[in-house]
């Protein structure tokens, strides 16, 4: 699912994603697209909406999945809710 953005990401050096998180779920993975909106990923997180804590799992989820470092992964809007966008840097 993430393959497309990967690619971008590697010949751009950047990519931004639209995110619906769902968090409380057993697991972090990719669900699939938003129905009726175009490039709005679903994504469950296996962490409580508290004190940051899905936002954290999110970021680390994205990082591993991406292959970058955790601090090449930020939220540019959305953090406190469920519909973030989140920039992804690949350092040169």
């Amino acid at each position: 699912m993430l393959k497309k953005y990967q690619e971008k990401l590697n010949s751009d050096k950047e990519v931004y994603l639209k995110i619906k998180a769902r968090p409380g779920a057993n697991k972090t993975e990719v669900r699939g697209m938003l129905d009726g909106e175009e490039e709005v990923l679903k994504i469950n997180v296996a962490a409580a909406p508290e004190k940051g804590k899905a936002n954290i799992e999110l970021l680390k989820f994205l990082a591993k999945e991406m292959a970058v470092s955790k601090d090449s992964v930020k939220i540019i809007s959305g953090a406190g809710d469920k519909i973030k966008l989140i920039k992804i840097t690949r350092r040169r």
